[in-house]
């Protein structure tokens, strides 16, 4: 059940942008590459979980110690891309 977390964050980030819809802000131009990576590695969870038939298997000490540090790792990853990209825009 690790990928309740990232698909959690998915559906907030989601939210999020379509409410605000900030797209001049530095977190704005970039919040649709978070989304995209949170969806497409909480899919391919519910696949992998689905089949190796642990879909079902509620274990709430997996969404703290996989499922959390999953997403924080995905999240810093998608802000250093962030920052790398500003920087080369910057340059350019």
């Amino acid at each position: 059940m690790c990928f309740l977390v990232p698909l959690t964050q998915a559906v907030a980030t989601t939210i999020y942008r379509v409410c605000t819809k900030q797209n001049d802000s530095f977190v704005g131009r970039n919040l649709k590459t978070l989304e995209l990576m949170l969806w497409g590695g909480s899919i391919m969870l519910v696949v992998d979980h689905l089949i190796n038939g642990e879909l079902l298997a509620w274990n709430p000490v997996e969404l703290l110690t996989v499922g959390l540090p999953m997403s924080l790792v995905v999240t810093a990853i998608w802000a250093v891309y962030c920052f790398a990209k500003e920087r080369k825009l910057a340059l350019a």
